[in-house]
């Protein structure tokens, strides 16, 4: 498969029985850490919901939503969620939710248009998280905070780790650095979005990149966000735009940067407004979600996911997140992989 890292000299550390069980102290202990950093309390999730009411995540726009019609809604659609970044907004006000506290849950979705390789897989799952902050909170430097407190639980679960399983060895830095992609664009013009993370991680470690789904200076993006949860388009207090971004870092094992969050600041009515025009989807002010939002119904949030097979692998240092979840592959991958000494579930 042309989509397949191979890396050098690779065999796992753990055999299968040690990975099955590290994979569920990683589970337990980050969650908990999670919750405690952020005030977050644990919520039931829907694995799908109904079509047209503009609830489902959208992600970069063209990725189709697995379907399917239930009988006794006179066959309306149903699709399974791609994750719950607006639901999760829905249930804070169902909820009541004050500010400085908020919820967080096991999300499972389909990604049936994934292209499949190292660490992208058709089933995602993540730790999807909300809470509720006031409007002097939409700031960079709230978010900033923010990401600093889930990067040390992230730290705290690879001590832990590393303690149970000596023979994995602590590889990420001690803090977290931040750029904006348009300084990331200035530092690297001749790169691709990917070879300036690429880039930016080997030098730092972990990185958060902001301002993601705005277009920069040379006209592109530097990567695809939906219009109606995240806000990327406020200009910042440097003057730069954007309240989002991912947290990545340098993953040694497969000698690339490594997404393990996206997250941020979500849209109020002024910024939703805004990028749906940005993006010409202003027909989606008639739905469901964005009716409520625009009506001032829904409380002001930050929030975001942080993959849970991929932290696992991270923390495992496997090469392949098939290593970590039970999937659907190609043939020829998995012949691939076994050769390499990474064989999948």
């Amino acid at each position: 498969m042309s989509r397949l890292i191979k890396p050098r000299d690779y065999h796992a550390l753990l055999d299968t029985k040690q990975t099955e069980q590290g994979i569920k102290l990683i589970k337990e202990f980050f969650q908990q850490n999670l919750s405690t950093e952020l005030r977050l309390r644990r919520v039931t999730a829907p694995l799908f919901v109904l079509q047209g009411l503009g609830i489902n995540d959208d992600l970069n726009g063209v990725e189709r939503a697995v379907t399917f019609p239930v009988k006794d809604l006179g066959d309306a659609k149903a699709e399974v969620v791609h994750s719950l970044a607006k639901w999760k907004r829905l249930t804070l006000a169902e909820y009541h939710i004050e500010p400085g506290h908020g919820i967080y849950t096991d999300m499972n979705a389909i990604r049936a248009d994934e292209e499949l390789d190292n660490l992208h897989s058709l089933y995602v799952d993540q730790w999807d998280w909300e809470a509720v902050i006031t409007r002097e909170q939409r700031t960079v430097a709230f978010l900033k905070d923010t990401v600093r407190r889930i990067y040390a639980a992230i730290r705290r679960t690879e001590y832990l780790t590393c303690e149970t399983y000596p023979q994995l060895k602590p590889f990420l830095p001690d803090e977290i650095a931040f750029i904006h992609s348009e300084d990331l664009l200035e530092m690297y013009p001749d790169k691709s979005p990917k070879e300036r993370e690429d880039a930016i991680c080997k030098r730092f470690g972990a990185v958060f990149v902001t301002g993601i789904g705005g277009r920069l200076s040379d006209g592109r993006k530097h990567d695809g966000r939906a219009p109606d949860y995240d806000d990327w388009s406020t200009v910042a207090e440097d003057g730069k735009v954007g309240l989002n971004g991912d947290i990545l870092i340098w993953y040694p094992v497969l000698e690339r940067s490594f997404e393990l969050s996206s997250m941020g600041v979500r849209v109020d009515s002024e910024a939703l407004r805004r990028q749906l025009k940005t993006e010409g989807k202003e027909d989606r002010e008639k739905l469901y979600f964005h009716r409520k939002l625009l009506a001032g119904e829904l409380p002001l949030t930050i929030g975001g996911g942080i993959g849970q097979s991929r932290l696992c692998m991270v923390m495992l240092h496997k090469a392949h997140i098939g290593e970590i979840q039970a999937s659907i592959w190609p043939e020829e991958m998995r012949r691939e992989c076994e050769a390499l000494g990474m064989p999948l579930i």
